[in-house]
């Protein structure tokens, strides 16, 4: 019994850190973040990558805790969320897929008008680069899906993981960047679409047929 309780929650953890982890993409996200820090010295972009990220966690841990709150104020179906945020993150994976910043995290306009300002790590890479309406959404439904304590726990490490592997991956961005290459970015952006549309598709799906059982 025991056995089986521990070998769900590591099936759990794993689901749940690869959802987040690929509806954040970090990797994604190095190209944006060495455009918005190109002028900076190495200092100045490492405390923007440490500021930027530490928002953007606070700001998911803000949601996966507060989410039934906020569902329930404005009396909102997890299975409606389910439905909007697939859509919303398949929107974002058909850009990914074609190799295009989406325009739910960061529009060209919004990265070229923030090449000046001293608060980028507020807008544009910790909200909504890092944890946009897709990131939100998705935390917000994952810890709707369990009544488990410790399975929110999981979701909530989850969230703390993969925010720590983001800040290393932008305090590192631009060897990352120079190690990759232009295309290797490419491709990789390509990959996390991919896995970003079947999430998608599955927490659509999902949402559909629940509504569906609900009414009948």
């Amino acid at each position: 019994m025991i056995t089986e309780i521990i070998s769900d929650n590591i099936g759990f953890f794993i689901y749940t850190l690869t959802s987040i982890f690929v509806v954040v993409s970090p990797i994604s996200g190095v190209v944006t973040f060495i455009s918005l820090t190109s002028k900076m010295t190495r200092g100045e972009k490492n405390e923007i990558a440490k500021k930027s990220v530490t928002l953007a966690c606070a700001i998911a841990l803000f949601f996966a805790v507060t989410g039934s709150i906020i569902l329930n104020l404005f009396s909102i179906n997890v299975d409606s969320l389910r439905v909007a945020g697939g859509l919303l993150l398949f929107s974002i994976a058909f850009d990914m897929m074609h190799a295009k910043v989406s325009r739910e995290s960061i529009t060209d306009e919004e990265i070229s008008e923030s090449q000046e300002r001293t608060d980028i790590w507020v807008f544009p890479i910790g909200l909504p680069l890092l944890t946009g309406p897709g990131t939100i959404s998705t935390v917000i439904v994952l810890m709707e899906s369990t009544g488990a304590i410790e399975q929110k726990i999981i979701i909530l490490v989850s969230i703390i993981l993969t925010f720590v592997v983001c800040l290393y991956v932008f305090l590192f961005s631009r060897r990352i960047h120079k190690f990759i290459g232009y295309n290797g970015m490419l491709v990789f952006t390509r990959l996390m679409g991919l896995l970003l549309a079947a999430l998608a598709v599955d927490l659509t799906s999902t949402g559909i047929i629940n509504i569906f059982n609900l009414m009948n």
